[in-house]
């Protein structure tokens, strides 16, 4: 019951919070906000293992769905959305989906939430297999058209994951791993786009970010595969491939321009004193590994 659920309960520290000054006001959210990154932390080692699931069937040529309604889908398609830009990926990697459509993104669109048999057709269109994973998203953990989607997914036999913020979640029954953040009550009862909807980007940042430096979409802390599609982004190309290889601005330049940009190649051509054509095929054997490629071009001897 939803009188039950701690996201929903009424904040015996923000009572009254009508009759408080602005500046109040402000520090009891900011006070309410301070244990997100705790209840988050609580979950880390359900977090790694999803993390662990999404990585191998993405190695395997999976791709990542989230699947909400209301604010936990606008998470999930905001989270999808940042992949390419940041890690340069295709948009079919990461997909977010949402209860209501594209419509509902910028509108409240209530009832859909409800709807089971959508969300199985929404499912359906994107012919999930096995090599995909389903993040079921839903502050409350009991929202019917979330529960319907990871039910149908686990009955194909796709790895489901729920993400939610109370614990023991129906949600939790249909997912081969549960992520249950228990951010308590909001600091306006039942307004989960605060606290929860804070956990929830926080998980999806992580879900995302460590499974991309799993795949080498990261060398070092540096956003290696940026795309340079202006001269602001070349000039952040040209500086990054300084910051590891040393070279002057001129080789530098010259090396990206050989690669069309690609950073990831010109340090590997660098490093191993090789060619275009041999730096790529050493980077696809070694999956994108700048080391591992720089080694084998080496002839194995670091």
């Amino acid at each position: 019951m939803a009188d039950k659920l701690l996201t929903e309960a009424q904040n015996p520290s923000t009572e009254w919070i009508d009759q408080q000054s602005i500046p109040t006001i402000l520090q009891w959210m900011n006070n309410e906000d301070a244990t997100v990154a705790g209840a988050v932390k609580n979950e880390l080692p359900h977090i790694s293992k999803a993390i662990e699931q999404i990585v191998e069937r993405l190695q395997n040529g999976g791709r990542l769905f989230y699947i909400g309604a209301g604010t936990s889908g606008r998470l999930g398609i905001l989270d999808a959305s940042e992949c390419p830009p940041t890690f340069n990926v295709p948009k079919s990697l990461v997909q977010g989906i949402i209860a209501g459509g594209a419509y509902a993104l910028t509108n409240a669109v209530e009832n859909v939430e409800d709807n089971r048999t959508q969300a199985v057709k929404d499912i359906q269109q994107y012919d999930l297999t096995e090599k995909d994973v389903l993040v079921g998203i839903a502050a409350s953990g009991r929202t019917p058209y979330v529960i319907a989607a990871l039910h149908y997914a686990q009955q194909q036999g796709i790895y489901t994951i729920s993400l939610s913020c109370n614990k023991n979640s129906e949600i939790s029954q249909f997912a081969n791993t549960c992520i249950e953040v228990e951010t308590g009550p909001e600091v306006i009862a039942g307004s989960t786009r605060l606290k929860a909807g804070t956990a929830q980007k926080m998980v999806l940042n992580m879900l995302t970010t460590a499974t991309m430096i799993k795949l080498n979409k990261v060398y070092s802390n540096i956003m290696i595969d940026v795309q340079a599609t202006n001269e602001k982004l070349r000039r952040r190309a040209l500086f990054i491939l300084k910051r590891f290889t040393q070279v002057d601005e001129v080789t530098g330049t010259a090396l990206l321009e050989q690669t069309n940009y690609n950073i990831r190649i010109a340090i590997v051509m660098y490093g191993a004193k090789a060619s275009v054509e041999h730096a790529t095929e050493a980077l696809q054997q070694q999956q994108g590994n700048i080391e591992e490629a720089i080694k084998l071009l080496r002839g194995g001897t670091e």
